[in-house]
């Protein structure tokens, strides 16, 4: 007795529903939690078929069912003593010690179930919302295209008739406007894309090195005109042709050093491609690009690959930008298969590198030149500023190298204003106020009246406070 005490206790306590029940389909024991689950008082005299009917009829010989007796458990319907069902997990076994007697052990899976369906409608609702979201942003994005090209094609036009300097100038500003409102209209439509999971890839075969010379014509007169220097190299095992995205493989750089640019004053930037791993008709590609510019803090790097984030707020008021191009240069190299990561400290430059897999035909891959009989072909722009000056040395305000980059920097800020250009003025003027970071108060208070004097276009009084700022960096010189 002590022993079926034992035995019968512990699955009273049982939270799932327990049924013991012969040969003939009748049950001899059921725990707290089936009389509370399946409401009856006493469950002992009742057949497995009232709890199980679907599954389980009547018969001459007891009961009969096609239920698979044994481990695997099944989904089942109980009812209720007032005939309501619910849907449980169910195992039923013979026992062991007597095959006449079968255990039944079920879990009530109604709120499982529920919460199951929820979960796939909350999905549901979740990629109804990502269409409408992105069919939006498609439609939007469409139709802010359509007018802002419209503005670009007429001032095009007036461009090429209009003769007095202000009214030119003005429709180059529109120009450039209307520019980087494409930009950020097609920055917005690929993140959207990437989001919703609809953006393909197009490989080709393309000649890679065409692909790097227009990307190196698209951003050298740019990099030049600032006065910073602009190196790139590609490692001879990088095959002559390769299957990419040539693309999106331009946009990834394109993005990378327009941020290079952007973030850079003083210095140069350089751009190294080298095939790192060859595997069947596969290479891989690791491409560095690294520049001279502000930096970013070890705890910030973890912002620069977010949507729609910058490192701070400053950053967005003094350059501009989404927040969105790194995010889908990320993007863009995991579906290439690569990875892209970042090295920064901050006032000391950065480095980005990715990776991404390229298809490579035999055929080209036998044209390759090996590594130990050929140089790197090499890009150069004009010297940087620091060539013939360490890093540090052109950032120490006072220092030879500093005074020398800063009077070549002020020659060319107040030509770019003879030259009416105060669009250039104000680049140089960021350059010279990063150079003179560190100096004396007098020598900081020019210059802040200097790039006032030039974010107001007024002439008379640029020249006036670059005559003062001249005078005080040429007498430290001498």
């Amino acid at each position: 007795m002590e022993h079926g005490k034992e035995f019968v206790f512990p699955m009273e306590d049982a939270l799932e529903i327990i049924l013991l029940f012969d040969s003939f389909g009748k049950i001899s024991y059921a725990n707290a939690a089936a009389r509370k689950k399946l409401e009856y008082d006493d469950l002992c005299g009742r057949t497995i078929c009232d709890i199980f009917p679907n599954t389980f009829q009547v018969s001459e010989n007891g009961f009969e069912t096609a239920y698979p007796f044994g481990n695997e458990p099944q989904n089942l319907v109980a009812y209720r003593k007032n005939l309501t069902c619910f849907p449980v997990e169910a195992r039923i076994l013979q026992r062991e010690s007597d095959a006449e007697q079968y255990i039944c052990m079920a879990n009530d899976i109604l709120e499982k179930e529920f919460l199951s369906r929820e979960v796939e409608r909350v999905r549901q609702d979740a990629q109804q919302a990502m269409k409408v979201k992105s069919e939006f942003v498609a439609n939007v994005t469409h139709e802010l295209r359509t007018p802002v090209n419209g503005i670009l094609g007429n001032v095009r036009e007036l461009g090429d008739t209009v003769t007095d300097e202000p009214t030119a100038k003005a429709l180059r500003l529109i120009e450039r406007c209307c520019g980087d409102m494409n930009k950020i209209i097609n920055n917005i439509l690929d993140f959207s894309k990437l989001e919703a999971g609809k953006f393909v890839l197009e490989p080709r075969r393309f000649h890679f090195k065409n692909m790097l010379d227009y990307v190196k014509s698209h951003h050298l007169n740019k990099i030049t005109e600032k006065g910073l220097g602009f190196f790139m190299t590609v490692s001879p095992q990088v095959p002559e042709y390769v299957v990419g995205d040539e693309l999106r493989i331009v946009q990834i750089l394109n993005n990378l050093l327009s941020n290079a640019l952007k973030f850079t004053a003083v210095g140069k930037i350089t751009v190294e491609v080298i095939r790192t791993a060859r595997v069947n008709d596969r290479a891989e590609l690791f491409f560095i690009v690294k520049d001279t510019g502000i930096g970013v803090d070890k705890a910030d790097r973890d912002k620069l690959f977010q949507s729609f984030s910058q490192v701070d707020a400053s950053i967005s008021r003094k350059y501009g930008g989404t927040g969105l191009g790194l995010n889908i240069c990320k993007q863009l190299v995991e579906l290439m298969g690569g990875t892209i990561e970042v090295e920064s400290e901050k006032n000391r430059g950065s480095t980005f590198s990715f990776s991404i897999w390229v298809g490579v035909s035999a055929e080209d891959e036998s044209g390759m030149q090996q590594a130990d009989d050929a140089k790197p072909s090499l890009f150069v722009s004009a010297p940087s500023a620091m060539d013939d000056g360490g890093e540090d040395d052109v950032r120490t305000f006072g220092s030879a190298e500093n005074k020398k980059t800063l009077q070549r920097n002020l020659s060319k800020l107040i030509l770019c204003v003879e030259m009416d250009n105060w669009e250039k003025a104000e680049m140089f003027m960021e350059t010279i106020r990063q150079l003179t970071e560190g100096a004396p108060r007098e020598i900081s208070r020019k210059v802040l009246r200097l790039k006032m004097a030039i974010q107001k276009e007024n002439y008379e009084k640029t020249a006036a406070e670059f005559a003062e700022l001249n005078d005080l960096i040429a007498g430290l010189t001498q």
